[in-house]
């Protein structure tokens, strides 16, 4: 998605943030960083932008009000690309909003990190881009070195390894009017309640662009809820069936340019009633979350791929077996051994392998 082969850091400023609920506090720096080592330029921006090469998803930055002025990154981030001599004071303001929303105990103090990019690519573009980050995360390293006819080893305490970037978005100088293009890593406090979503929400308050990404990842995510979840509320099916929808899902994800739904509902679902559950609840979430997925979009094959290994096709039989399901279902019978007082499978097939 972001490939940065041609990039360049123009500007970089360093500040540090704490927790306020912790009675901890900011601390500014009073000018840029400057960087004459060509080679710490070279592992920042390693540090910064390697992370972004794997992400998909697109956001843009909201307010609740519509009014995108409202929003205090979008209010920033334009000054900046309009003036880049402002470039250090509003770091210092973006900075201070962190702060401000760092109002949960969990929430960890750490170096803030902002930047200033050209020639950063995004689908395609080439861009300017704005790049917020925040290292939460400290480890020790240790360091051997010669000493004499021998070695000696050191350590350092409270390094940043930039193999792990904790949390970090880029703003890209494009689509203002829809809030720009932004793209965001958060690898901590995932499952730290409120304190997991400060970033996202509070921070940047982003909307996931509803591109053919997000709509074929958020139908997979949907349907696979519906398979496991709702479907036994209308109909008795068994595990087996309910692994060969997901499947049968899969395979027509993966063979389409275009999803229908009519097309899906006649090829996987098979079942009037089922299909019409189903379109309920795509409603309901369209209503809920406030976005329109639409009865066809264009199949993202990079979403197929990231969402199949959650398509588990695994019948676990108590603690003695696991068998995977990735055929004809016909080859699967059930039945119960009256005699053993326990149920069975019979599986039919060619050879072994």
């Amino acid at each position: 998605m972001v490939t940065y082969f041609e990039s360049s850091l123009n500007q970089i400023s360093v500040h540090k943030v704490g927790n306020k609920m912790q009675d901890e506090y900011f601390t500014l720096s009073d000018h840029p960083l400057r960087i004459n080592d060509e080679l710490l330029q070279n592992l920042l921006m390693q540090y910064f932008l390697k992370p972004f090469e794997k992400v998909n998803e697109v956001f843009r930055l909201i307010h609740s009000t519509d009014d995108l002025e409202l929003n205090e990154i979008f209010h920033f981030v334009k000054q900046l690309f309009g003036d880049s001599s402002k470039f250090h004071d509003i770091s210092q303001q973006i900075t201070r909003h962190l702060f401000d929303v760092s109002s949960h105990p969990k929430i960890k103090g750490g170096e803030v990190y902002i930047t200033l990019f050209d020639n950063v690519q995004i689908e395609g573009e080439v861009l300017q881009a704005i790049g917020v980050f925040k290292s939460e995360t400290k480890e020790t390293y240790l360091k051997v070195y010669p000493d004499g006819d021998g070695f000696s080893v050191a350590y350092e305490q409270e390094a940043i390894n930039i193999q792990k970037l904790d949390k970090g978005c880029l703003i890209f100088n494009t689509e203002e009017e829809q809030g720009y293009k932004v793209v965001v890593i958060d690898q901590t406090n995932k499952s730290a309640g409120d304190a997991a979503v400060y970033w996202k929400d509070d921070f940047l308050k982003l909307k996931v662009r509803n591109d053919q990404f997000n709509q074929t990842t958020n139908y997979l995510n949907l349907y696979k809820g519906f398979i496991e979840e709702k479907i036994d509320e209308e109909f008795e099916i068994s595990k087996p069936d309910k692994i060969d929808l997901l499947n049968r899902s899969m395979k027509y994800f993966k063979e389409k340019d275009t999803f229908d739904f009519e097309e899906f509902s006649e090829e996987v679902i098979g079942n009037e009633v089922a299909a019409s559950s189903f379109k309920e609840m795509i409603q309901t979430y369209e209503s809920e979350f406030d976005v329109e997925i639409g009865d066809t979009f264009e199949i993202s094959q990079q979403a197929v791929k990231k969402q199949n290994s959650n398509y588990k096709s695994v019948l676990k039989l108590d603690k003695n077996f696991s068998v995977y399901i990735h055929g004809d279902r016909k080859l699967l019978e059930n039945d119960f051994d009256e005699e053993k007082g326990m149920s069975y499978y019979k599986l039919y097939y060619k050879e072994e392998k």
